[in-house]
């Protein structure tokens, strides 16, 4: 997919897959996307517009919920219904999503507890089961209304990795397949930090679960270790796995993997190697596949690759669609972009992907800063500042570093250029290279009158993956004030490329 869609889970009905992945901090949240192939995918709905609405979702003060929100969600389908359950962790709660179509409109419920990486399973027998935990993996039984565990009902200790000095398992994904129960589980190797895949299967719940690793493959990255993720079945009986891979500031990439059973238990590649090319059949062939980033004009609804930072203050925001200008106005005073709301966001592409646009910043007001920028704790940023009076085109940016709030006093945001412009749009660009492990995203600009080239403004930032934000970096757009409220700024013609550099 080359896109930051990190801890998958992929179910098939009837001959159409759908997946779910992390979405974090990002609004509207928990993204469906849709397939027939299982390598093409397409966003299909969100299953949440906003969650609990926390100060600190909503941006407010100094508060956000950074490399928190909704993770490594378990999507179900059973007697008809759809099920979506995921714990988020800033609240430490356990949410449940229900819905009759995958396109929605989903209800919203709570399991009581909170279940890290939780996996759910409808047994054959009408009970049901979320398997869950860190190191410790626990299988608990549920209430026949999913609201809580059941007293008195199952409850145990599956597997544990608990002397683990890297990562211990997680990411769980529980299956019956064929009368015996699998679960698949996420670890780091003990001798090195590099993750693997490992499985277990059990002839009953009650029974020992017994098995290890079946996939151990970095792919030719050093020690990025492929893992976490479903196995899922096709109408004719073939089976796939699909794991994610870290690649670096890009994010976290699902793989598709072929699976074969042998002696009942799960054989992953090539004996547990990745092979480069296999074949994969459409189960609607021909079918084309709608983006999931690109560009857009701004006329008409916003498009659906779009996200928000944070929960989104709607009032802020005003979206002139026959013109197609995109205009946000500032609330109040934040400290540096990250705190700034109302920020639009699209994923970046590996191995490399540019984006423009133009921005008028004539209703900023003094200190109020307008542009574009790569979205992480080491941000970049191109666009316009109000500086005693007038407009300057400004790069500024977050070297990385250790701090899990950036920017801090031990690495401060710099400025590497003021070029004064006047009160007229300017077109700005943004341009990222993952290739080959570079990391590093890059400035343009220029100015609408006289028609002038593409000018290279700032220096090349290196951008990282950390664990602060822990997601890929994406494209933002983003207004906020530094000085005083209400000054706006309007955004039009984002276009989304292929990178140049």
């Amino acid at each position: 997919m080359r896109l930051d869609y990190p801890d998958p889970d992929v179910i098939r009905v009837e001959d159409t897959y759908y997946m779910v992945s992390t979405t974090m901090h990002f609004m509207p949240g928990c993204e469906i996307l849709r397939s027939y192939d299982l390598r093409n995918w397409e966003h299909l709905a969100y299953v949440y517009d906003k969650l609990d609405s926390t100060p600190a979702r909503r941006l407010e003060g100094e508060e956000n919920i950074y490399g928190k929100g909704m993770w490594a969600a378990s999507l179900r389908y059973h007697k008809g219904i759809y099920y979506v359950c995921f714990a988020a962790n800033d609240t430490h709660k356990t949410y449940l999503y229900t819905a009759g179509q995958p396109e929605g409109p989903w209800e919203r419920h709570y399991i009581e507890g909170f279940f890290h990486d939780c996996s759910l399973l409808f047994d054959d027998d009408g009970r049901k089961y979320i398997v869950y935990g860190n190191r410790e993996i626990w299988l608990t039984q549920l209430k026949e209304d999913l609201s809580g565990p059941l007293e008195g009902g199952l409850h145990r200790l599956l597997v544990e990795d608990r002397d683990n000095p890297n990562l211990g398992y997680e990411g769980s994904h529980f299956y019956k397949i064929k009368g015996k129960y699998y679960l698949f589980l996420i670890h780091s190797r003990p001798d090195r930090w590099r993750r693997t895949e490992a499985c277990f299967a059990a002839d009953s719940l009650e029974s020992e679960f017994r098995g290890g690793d079946v996939l151990d493959d970095d792919c030719g990255l050093p020690d990025r270790g492929v893992a976490q993720g479903p196995v899922v079945d096709t109408p004719d009986g073939k089976w796939y796995a699909i794991q994610f891979q870290d690649r670096g500031a890009v994010g976290r990439i699902p793989f598709l993997i072929p699976v074969e059973w042998r002696d009942e238990y799960p054989v992953f590649g090539d004996d547990g190697k990745i092979p480069e090319i296999f074949p994969v059949e459409s189960t609607r062939p021909g079918y084309v596949y709608a983006p999931l980033v690109g560009s857009d004009d701004f006329k008409g609804a916003l498009k659906t690759y779009w996200e928000f930072n944070h929960e989104p203050d709607r009032t802020l925001i005003r979206h002139d669609r026959e013109t197609g200008i995109w205009q946000v106005r500032t609330d109040r005073v934040c400290r540096c972009l990250l705190q700034a709301k109302n920020m639009l966001t699209q994923r970046m592409l590996w191995p490399g992907c540019a984006a423009e646009v133009t921005v008028d910043g004539s209703e900023l007001k003094e200190g109020d800063y307008a542009g574009l920028c790569a979205l992480q704790a080491c941000f970049g940023f191109v666009g316009l500042v109000r500086r005693n009076g007038g407009l300057f085109l400004v790069v500024r940016t977050v070297e990385p570093g250790e701090s899990e709030k950036m920017p801090s006093e031990e690495n401060p945001e710099q400025e590497w250029a003021a070029v004064p412009v006047g009160e007229k749009p300017v077109h700005l660009k943004l341009e990222a290279d993952f290739s080959s492990g570079k990391d590093v995203c890059a400035f343009c600009y220029k100015e609408e009158s006289h028609g002038r080239r593409w000018q290279k403004i700032g220096p090349t930032h290196q951008l990282i993956f950390g664990l602060d934000h822990f997601c890929g970096c994406r494209f933002g757009l983003v207004v906020y004030s530094t000085k005083e409220a209400g000054g706006s700024a309007g955004f039009r013609e984002f276009i989304y490329r292929e990178s140049d550099l």
